[in-house]
């Protein structure tokens, strides 16, 4: 989240490097901040930033930046290795530089003495083109120049005339003006220009303040083939289902209230992404999609290609989700089906749902469509696993890298959604089963299960609901339920009045553990500080804004009477006008009698 400007709606004074003399002057390396400023390090980088809330920058998404650039880094070694350019990163050159790829048939071959090489730092010639849209002071930008090898020149953009002139002098002070060129531009039409001019970036980062919906079409157009797509979305109240609708009118997708809200996000923004690549005959496939903190980033490359296209709308599926007991299950928008050499596809047929749901008999909501394949391709996470290895100390959050890529690598990817430890057992009124028990049921029913990197508690698995309801009753035996005190028409009645017909296990299995338990990697780390979370949105003429601490503390307790009597007793209550206020004297509203009104 590096945009200087909400969404960078402000009016663009243009595009083209900031005019001199419109800002401070650009200073040297051993520049010192003026008044009203400060310097920030991270990662290699250390920038200027104003003390007032001008130009955006939160400290929680340096685990975005650091992920970023290990990203990228991997992305380079995939591009430039068949041009002949080796990525070598700090403490490779040890181990002999990058790992080679095994030569497919027929494919030339470099010889080793003539390879060129790419390192952090410097340009390297037929490097990667990277456009940072929406850059803000621009230490995103400056750190990608100073540790992602393989980048051939970086556009760093912002439509706010002091997030462009401060951007000029991070860069100056950091000495990347060889690598990093700003720019004063709106973003959308700096994206629409390049691919009108047929120059378009070989990697693209959109990290906007809020919903990235508004800079999508122009990303999908304006990445070059298989280039990268890097969007992030902090909007979570919108695609964890708090505002439906809002999120179909941004995403074209339904987003729903459940267990799985945080994964069912990256699926939403996924399919709005591959939505509209499909209007110009592309189609996405993810490298990598993370939920972490207060937003969600994907990686994405984009391709070209008609008959591909076609598969997108079996790509695609509806949610049919119980609102009494949470199971779920998908709809496919498409069907593929093998045609001699090739597919034929056609609509689906459905719905997988009764009128009611089959375990608890409540009504089901409909959300999506949400992509339904993989999110990341499990190649490309190892790669980036095995480059933090090679070269440790790069990235100050190592080792909450380390321990979410690991967590990812052991997802199962052909499994969309999961369920939670403790919404099955709060279901059924259960005290919760331990996430060894759990797994170990389903391990000895059968069935595959992993956890997901998205929520602590999570339980992703291919057993359908039945046989999870089936492991649930079994425990509810072992630990009984007071079912006394269930309503005949409730969710956990219903479940348990059925008898299951699986005999669940919960004796350990042999690989309940998984392995970055074991290894005790840090997956899900707490957070570091109090109010750790998103910032208040920069302002246009800066300005120091209140900090969200101090908005809680001032809106904490609003609607309740305040300890010294006084607050509310200025509002007339509602209820004593309609006459039946049971309170009182004690009501913390007013019971005064409205003023007559005037003849």
């Amino acid at each position: 989240m590096d945009g200087a400007s909400p969404n960078g709606f402000a009016t663009p004074p243009g595009s083209g490097a900031p005019p001199e003399g419109s800002a401070e002057p650009p200073q040297g390396e051993g520049g010192t901040p003026g008044t009203g400023e400060t310097l920030i390090t991270e990662g290699r980088a250390t920038i200027v930033f104003p003390s007032a809330n001008e130009v955006f920058y939160n400290p929680v998404q340096g685990f975005n930046r650091d992920l970023t650039c290990a990203v990228l880094t991997e992305f380079a070694r995939l591009q430039l290795r068949p041009k002949g350019i080796r990525v070598i990163l700090p403490g490779e050159e040890e181990l002999g530089g990058s790992p080679p790829d095994p030569p497919e048939a027929g494919d030339p071959q470099t010889p080793p003495e003539t390879s060129r090489t790419a390192r952090p730092g410097e340009a390297c010639e037929e490097g990667l083109r990277v456009l940072e849209a929406l850059a803000a002071s621009g230490l995103r930008s400056v750190r990608f120049a100073r540790e992602v090898p393989g980048l051939g020149a970086i556009v760093a953009s912002d439509c706010s005339p002091r997030a462009a002139a401060l951007m000029a002098r991070n860069v100056a002070r950091n000495g990347v003006g060889d690598l990093v060129t700003p720019r004063l531009a709106d973003a959308r039409m700096l994206m629409y220009q390049s691919k009108a001019e047929r120059e378009p970036f070989d990697v693209i980062d959109l990290d906007p303040y809020g919903s990235p919906a508004p800079f999508l079409d122009a990303a999908v157009q304006a990445v070059s083939e298989g280039g990268l797509l890097c969007v992030t979305c902090t909007d979570m109240a919108v695609m964890a289902g708090n505002s439906a609708e809002t999120c179909y009118s941004k995403y074209g997708a339904v987003s729903l209230k459940g267990k799985f809200c945080h994964e069912m996000a990256l699926r939403i923004i996924l399919h709005s992404l591959d939505l509209r690549a499909n209007c110009y005959q592309r189609f996405v496939v993810p490298l990598l999609s993370v939920s972490a903190d207060f937003y969600v980033r994907v990686f994405v490359r984009v391709f070209t290609g008609q008959a591909k296209v076609k598969a997108s709308a079996s790509k695609q599926a509806l949610v049919f989700h119980c609102v009494g007991c949470g199971s779920h299950h998908l709809q496919r928008l498409g069907r593929a089906t093998s045609h001699g050499s090739g597919f034929k596809y056609s609509a689906a047929t459905g719905p997988p749902v009764g009128p009611t749901c089959e375990f608890c008999h409540q009504r089901h909501q409909v959300g999506g469509p949400v992509w339904a394949e993989p999110l990341h391709d499990p190649a490309f996470v190892e790669g980036v696993l095995a480059a933090l290895e090679r070269s440790p100390g790069r990235f100050s959050t190592e080792p909450r890298l380390r321990g979410m890529l690991s967590v990812i690598a052991e997802e199962l990817s052909d499994v969309p959604l999961y369920y939670t430890l403790d919404g099955l057992s709060s279901t059924i009124r259960s005290n919760t089963p331990s996430l060894l028990q759990l797994r170990s049921a389903l391990l000895h029913a059968g069935f595959r299960v992993s956890l997901s990197h998205a929520c602590r508690n999570a339980v992703k698995t291919d057993a359908p609901p039945a046989v999870l309801w089936d492991i649930m009753r079994c425990w509810a035996k072992l630990h009984p339920v007071k079912r006394e005190r269930l309503q005949d028409s409730s969710p956990a009645a219903r479940i348990l009045a059925v008898e299951p017909t699986l005999q669940a296990s919960f004796a350990l299995h042999e690989d309940a553990n998984p392995g970055s338990r074991k290894r005790g990697l840090k997956r899900f780390p707490e957070n570091p500080e109090a109010f750790w979370g998103p910032k208040a949105r920069a302002k246009a003429g800066g300005g120091l804004s209140p900090s969200l601490q101090e908005k809680r503390e001032r809106l904490q307790n609003k609607r309740r009477q305040r300890p010294d009597g006084a607050g509310l007793k200025q509002f007339p209550c509602k209820r004593f006008k309609e006459g039946s206020c049971p309170r009182g004297d004690q009501c913390c509203y007013s019971h005064e009698p409205p003023p007559a009104a005037p003849h």
